[in-house]
């Protein structure tokens, strides 16, 4: 391989800027978009290139997040020091990402061939998309929507941030549309399930986009094109992220479910008549 363009760069950094939040899968768009540049999916420089792009998005919800996630860490921080402090919802749910975010960690690692490697194919994303759809349909026709943020437990936690596995074994389904369906399956408002697929989401991509960065500063990726691709993708996904929490709070998920089922459909359809190639 000789490497991913800047302009290619350009294009992927907004595809994940994008999509990372949005419950259509980033990681299919972009072996959608890769596949329609030429780009091979399979090659472990563009698979790293996609998951250190990642980090730009991860740190935009750093930025759009940075008052919340300071006053957790300060709980959790002053719960450590003090017992008495460890009755505060913020101490918990600090420690309740940690704890949801160890299975993906597991898995993340023991399936790694397999993730990168059987299932990485476009026939996957396109079946994994249609899925997907059902599950997120399902969850938001019936889901109650009563519970806010601060109605979380610890089961809650465990069983979000462990959905994210299903994104991993199946690119396609969506990193934020497995948390977002859990949520709303286990009976969150709509806000509240997003907020919390955004929280759920930075160890486990950030810790992805770190351990991928070696191979793709040494496979041809470039360090160029990596800058660039993560500067846009966070551009780019800070704002999604504004126009996302936004849009649930009056809306349901039924135009994502209905966009995500064309898609794969026109995966399908593209795949069959050889256009595009798994």
């Amino acid at each position: 391989m000789s490497g991913i363009s800047v302009g290619q760069a350009i294009v992927l950094g907004i595809v994940e800027g994008l999509t990372e939040f949005l419950p259509v899968s980033s990681t299919g768009h972009l072996k959608i978009t890769e596949g329609l540049m030429g780009v091979p999916v399979e090659d472990r420089a563009v698979i790293g290139f996609t998951a250190v792009i990642q980090t730009g998005a991860i740190a935009a919800v750093l930025v759009y997040f940075f008052s919340d996630i300071v006053r957790i860490v300060r709980a959790w921080g002053r719960g450590i020091a003090d017992k008495d402090e460890r009755y505060h919802h913020d101490y918990k749910f600090g420690w309740w990402v940690i704890y949801a975010t160890i299975p993906v960690v597991i898995v993340g690692v023991a399936a790694d061939d397999l993730i990168h490697g059987p299932l990485a194919s476009l026939w996957v994303v396109a079946g994994s998309l249609i899925g997907g759809s059902v599950v997120m349909w399902l969850a938001d026709r019936y889901g109650r929507h009563k519970r806010g943020e601060d109605d979380t437990s610890l089961s809650d936690a465990m069983l979000i941030g462990g959905s994210q596995i299903l994104a991993m074994l199946f690119p396609g389904f969506s990193r934020s549309g497995a948390t977002i369906s859990t949520g709303l399956l286990l009976g969150l408002d709509r806000v509240a399930a997003t907020r919390l697929s955004f929280f759920m989401g930075i160890p486990a991509l950030t810790g992805a986009g770190i351990y991928e960065l070696p191979s793709a500063l040494t496979s041809g990726a470039g360090a160029l094109p990596l800058i660039v691709g993560t500067a846009v993708s966070f551009i780019v996904a800070y704002a999604s992220i504004a126009w996302l929490l936004k849009f649930v709070a009056g809306h349901s998920f039924t135009s994502f479910v209905v966009y995500r089922v064309v898609i794969g459909l026109l995966l399908f359809a593209l795949l069959g008549a050889g256009t595009l190639h798994a």
